[in-house]
């Protein structure tokens, strides 16, 4: 078939435990580390406080659990309060578990030893690579101490460390390293937590860029810091001095060995990794990148700015740039500072459409019909179409999801009657659509863990750069690659769950931009929110004027607009209070669905 083609407690109750990882929830709306500490503390020279002598166990115990909360030099703040044996026997790299306010419970004691067990509800977890993940559910360890020398000390305790929440909003940041998506077309972020010295991230941000993505995200980017491309001698500022680099001003300068051999699409896919990096960092530029002594990107001798190289970052792939679109009464209508006006050909003059997925570029439709057949054929039909031309159906069933597109309108995605993902491929230079199935038995096999999506998915969404999917499955959120196949095909992998504890089910999702999902939720309490792609920092949106229930969300990083029981309304700021609030678009009428691209 053708188509004609035409457009992420107190302060001293700060508990560090040790444990291995286990299994998975998100921050809950009132630990969202928003306001995270600085970064920019210096280490102090005479290296950390000694513990105190004379401490009760319990005391004690408190005074380890504060120290564990800095993970400087293999937590050797935290190592004072061990005995020898344990010193020695603690491997604190094992993995961080961040927790809800603990609790510490006495078990035994006697003039030497004492019994501690530690219980807390788990938040999250962080690898040792800084990648965080969501998770749920009590934690309970137990602690030996013993008294050495006449002073109190932590003898015995799981591998690991455990961190309070409030404690790791303090001493950690987090920061989105970048990699090109296959398609060289976009930058995907990784997100990383890290405690680090201002004048350390940025030998610490481009240590972990050569060391690739994590594994999750490896099959859906590519990296071209790695193989024969490395760093060639000290990172520097801009004017070749080599102390503070990256505190203040005076930019960056670096010199890739190897680089000089790439291609110059892939030179500058790796300017462009490490400009967005660093200026996400707020590692300041001009960044004066080299390859083997000559300038990395011909175009930008002098240095590369944050400007010369946005146009491939999360806001602006996502970026709205077919403005807003409605459902209204059956028909696809456009939404203007003059008016509301039918969308042209077919999606504008038919009244059978459900839902509508709009490419970005505005040019394509994808939508789901009403099939008008009589039982027992199927109810529903996608429709893939130009915007301005004819529509044709390319597959049909008795429930589709709301159509997604990537960044580049290659493909339209949906679930077909909730557990078959699809894509409608459409090739530009002829016109054609193929539909091909998405592997998901990943997503579906059987275990005995949360992280794997049960019954049928409601809501499939795929991230502006065609990395990820975020979908729902019988109310829960979850988030998974996208990996290509040998034989051209796509499979979904690596599911995580995200928002882990919603009191309500998520009837609806959209990317705001590749690092943060909006969630609509059933029910009355915090209806929207939003959460960032590593399932921290979930955010309750406002709910001025909002009329539960939320039946669709949809968001770019120039609007979030949702529709609710009485009408489409578009998230706002008062000029004057600076408050959010919902505002109705008017004249859609109570039954309309917003339609952003993508």
């Amino acid at each position: 078939m053708s188509l004609p083609v035409s457009r992420p407690a107190r302060a001293l109750a700060v508990v560090c435990c040790l444990l291995g990882l286990t299994a998975c929830a998100s921050l809950p709306d009132s630990s969202a580390p928003q306001a995270l500490g600085t970064i920019d503390r210096q280490p102090a020279s005479l290296g950390p406080t000694p513990p105190i002598a004379g401490r009760e166990p319990e005391q004690l115990l408190q005074d380890f659990f504060a120290a564990t909360a800095d993970p400087t030099n293999r937590h050797q703040a935290a190592r004072q309060y061990l005995s020898p044996a344990a010193n020695v026997r603690w491997d604190d790299a094992a993995g961080t578990t961040i927790v809800d306010t603990p609790d510490t419970l006495r078990e035994s004691r006697s003039s030497d030893n004492a019994t501690f067990v530690i219980r807390a509800r788990k938040i999250g977890e962080l690898s040792a690579d800084g990648s965080y993940r969501a998770s749920d559910g009590t934690l309970e360890n137990k602690v030996e101490m013993v008294k050495v020398d006449g002073q109190w000390r932590v003898d015995d305790l799981p591998a690991g460390v455990l961190i309070e929440q409030t404690a790791f909003a303090k001493s950690y940041k987090r920061f989105s390293l970048f990699f090109p998506n296959l398609n060289s077309n976009a930058m995907v972020p990784d997100l990383r937590w890290i405690s680090a010295g201002k004048e350390q991230l940025t030998d610490k941000l481009l240590g972990m860029l050569a060391q690739g993505p994590n594994a999750a995200l490896a099959p859906a980017v590519r990296n071209p810091l790695s193989g024969a491309v490395s760093l060639h001698g000290p990172v520097t500022k801009a004017n070749g001095e080599t102390a503070n680099i990256g505190v203040g001003g005076g930019g960056v300068a670096i010199d890739f060995t190897g680089a000089a051999t790439l291609d110059p699409k892939t030179r500058e896919l790796l300017a462009t990794q490490v400009v967005l990096t660093l200026a996400g960092a707020e590692v300041l530029g001009p960044y004066v990148l080299q390859g083997d002594g000559k300038p990395l990107d011909d175009r930008f001798p002098g240095g590369i700015n944050r400007t010369d190289v946005e146009q491939m970052g999360p806001d602006a792939i996502a970026s709205n740039k077919a403005g807003l679109h409605a459902i209204r009464d059956g028909s696809l209508v456009a939404i203007t500072d003059t008016g509301i006006t039918a969308a042209p050909g077919f999606f504008g003059t038919t009244h059978t459409l459900q839902t509508v997925g709009l490419s970005p570029d505005g040019q394509l439709v994808a939508a789901v019909a009403r099939s008008g057949r009589p039982d027992p054929e199927p109810e529903r039909t996608l429709i893939i179409g130009t915007y301005d031309g004819q529509g044709f159906p390319v597959a049909t069933g008795g429930t589709f999801t709301r159509p997604t597109w990537p960044a580049d309108g290659s493909s339209a995605w949906s679930v077909v009657d909730g557990d078959k993902v699809i894509r409608a491929v459409h090739d530009r230079s002829t016109g054609n659509v193929s539909v091909q199935d998405v592997d998901i038995s990943d997503l579906t096999a059987a275990a005995a863990n949360s992280s794997t999506p049960r019954g049928p998915i409601t809501e499939l969404r795929i991230s502006p750069s065609g990395a990820r999917v975020a979908l729902v499955a019988n109310g829960k959120v979850y988030v998974a690659t996208v990996a290509p196949q040998p034989n051209g095909k796509y499979s979904l992998t690596s599911p995580v769950p995200l928002a882990i504890g919603l009191s309500t089910p998520a009837v609806s999702i959209d990317w705001l931009s590749d690092e943060r999902v909006i969630i609509g939720r059933d029910g009355n309490v915090d209806p929207v929110a939003g959460v960032l792609v590593d399932g921290s920092e979930y955010r309750s949106q406002t709910t001025q004027n909002l009329t539960p229930p939320v039946r669709i969300v949809t968001a770019s990083p120039d609007g979030e607009y949702v529709a609710d029981s009485r009408a489409v309304l578009e998230l706002t700021r008062n000029p004057e209070g600076g408050e959010y609030y919902w505002r109705e678009v008017p004249g859609l009428g109570a039954n309309a669905i917003p339609v952003l691209p993508g």
